[in-house]
């Protein structure tokens, strides 16, 4: 460290490296948010944000929302978005002064948080908190051409540091499947969203699944300790995070969580030992600017009682929002581990009667597995909400109770909006007579039956979701 305390310049390149990789995150969620927003929030979509609005005030979910929406304003927002990640990623903001600088950086949280307050379910999940916390914190790290404040630094390694502690507690607390080292005898296969290896990883022999196991219980539960100790041991137990880290974006699709984490475990590198030395002349942070960093500072750690409580308890929860500026959260995921495959698949006809012998044609989605066929795709760092929120109607049909029907009216009708967030629709736009949802049992094929069919995976109807309906007179479903 520096001999000023308030500066630790030997983190400079990281910094630098940091707000970099933040700023492409935030264009992959903003790009999200526009390509999906129409279908699944806007006026005529499946949870429309203007009938939320009405029931909820200001108080319990801020967001520039509260004060106009139309669907033209919402894309408004996610094109603005766009364009301050870009101007970030490609570092306008280190030509600014400080002031200015902090103000750009404010700019896409509070957007995103706008977007992620109104987003109901769909942006219920974990990886939603941590990109507006971790945007948060990157508001007060500066531009590059002044000194690193450290105090923003600690603040980014603690979210690092709850982010996987909590995530290997809520598994250690949670399934037996993670204290026998079994667990991943099933989550390559039972993941919500498989990649294009994961099918590769589920063959891994069992030794080495119970070797994942173990390596990630160090990652998560003891490594994290480390990120807090003098350099060189900080930088390596980053480095343990990034390989770790890198691992799942191989393994599966987690949209952009773990490249969040490797994020952030950049921040806790010292760039001096591997050659990165910070310019000799870097300018001194105005008096104000600290003050902000030390309020900043105050706040985090006041705000740190509730997850550090959390972390404490023996009934754990994870990925939990303690307030509505989604500041200083609490994360873990995979406490349990499901065991068996399910898939709600979606079919219609256009034959005027049903019966023994009707054809049914299958939707297909872009991400969640459907053709036994189609090899899983890689998807992350992008985020398929819809294709996420099947995975858990597959689990339990009370996930889709608010969305499900709307959504079966939609493919009634040959909604276009629906339309964009499929692979393939089989009537092309056209509206069918009959829907149904069934669900089906999948497993990865083995090897042999890989070689012998080139099927991914092996599939068996098992109930179903959504009983065969028509377009009712009042334009709602109706069960034949």
């Amino acid at each position: 460290m520096s001999g000023d305390w308030f500066t630790a310049n030997e983190y400079w390149s990281s910094r630098l490296v940091f707000q970099r990789m933040l700023a492409a995150v935030y264009l992959v969620a903003f790009i999200c948010a526009l390509n999906q927003f129409r279908a699944l929030l806007g006026e005529r979509g499946l949870t429309p944000i203007p009938e939320f609005l009405r029931g909820t005030p200001f108080r319990r979910a801020p967001s520039l929302f509260q004060l106009h929406y139309s669907d033209r304003f919402f894309a408004a927002v996610s094109w603005t978005g766009i364009a301050v990640s870009v101007s970030l990623l490609v570092g306008v903001a280190d030509l600014l002064p400080v002031w200015a600088c902090l103000l750009l950086w404010a700019l896409p949280w509070v957007l995103y948080l706008s977007i992620v307050n109104v987003g109901q379910i769909w942006y219920s999940f974990g990886w939603e908190s941590l990109l507006l916390e971790t945007g948060f914190i990157a508001i007060f790290l500066g531009p590059a051409h002044t000194g690193v404040p450290v105090l923003v630094l600690w603040l980014l390694l603690w979210l690092l540091f709850r982010l996987e502690f909590g995530a290997g507690l809520i598994k250690m607390r949670g399934d037996r499947a993670w204290r026998d080292l079994t667990a991943l005898h099933y989550h390559h296969e039972t993941q919500p969203m498989p990649g294009p290896l994961s099918w590769y990883f589920h063959h891994l022999p069992p030794w080495a699944h119970k070797a994942e196991v173990v390596a990630n219980h160090i990652t998560q539960l003891i490594v994290p300790f480390a990120l807090f100790a003098p350099q060189p041991v900080a930088s390596v137990a980053a480095g343990v995070v990034i390989v770790t880290q890198g691992w799942l974006v191989l393994s599966g699709n987690f949209s952009w969580l773990n490249f969040l984490a490797i994020t952030l475990a950049v921040s806790a590198i010292d760039g001096t030992l591997v050659g990165a030395s910070p310019p000799d002349e870097l300018a001194t942070p105005p008096t104000w600017y600290g003050a902000v960093v030390l309020a900043v500072t105050a706040l985090v750690v006041v705000l740190s009682y509730w997850p550090v409580r959390n972390l404490l308890r023996r009934k754990q929860v994870m990925n939990y929002s303690f307030n509505q500026f989604h500041l200083v959260n609490t994360y873990g995921a995979f406490g349990t581990v499901t065991r068996e495959r399910y898939e709600v698949i979606f079919e219609g006809t256009d034959e005027d009667t049903i019966g023994l012998y009707t054809t049914w044609r299958e939707y297909e989605f872009k991400g969640k597995p459907g053709d036994p066929y189609r090899r899983p795709p890689q998807i992350a760092p992008y985020h398929l909400r819809l294709d996420w929120l099947l995975w858990f109607l597959s689990l339990s049909s009370r996930y889709g109770g608010q969305w499900l029907p709307v959504l079966v009216t939609k493919l009634l009708t040959g909604d276009d909006r629906i339309r964009r967030l499929l692979r393939h629709d089989p009537f092309e736009g056209s509206a069918p007579k009959y829907v149904r949802a069934r669900l089906f049992h999948y497993r990865f094929t083995t090897p042999a039956e890989r070689a012998e069919t080139g099927a991914w995976w092996v599939r068996r109807p098992v109930g179903s979701v959504v009983r065969t309906c028509r377009l009712g007179p009042d334009g709602t479903p109706v069960p034949v």
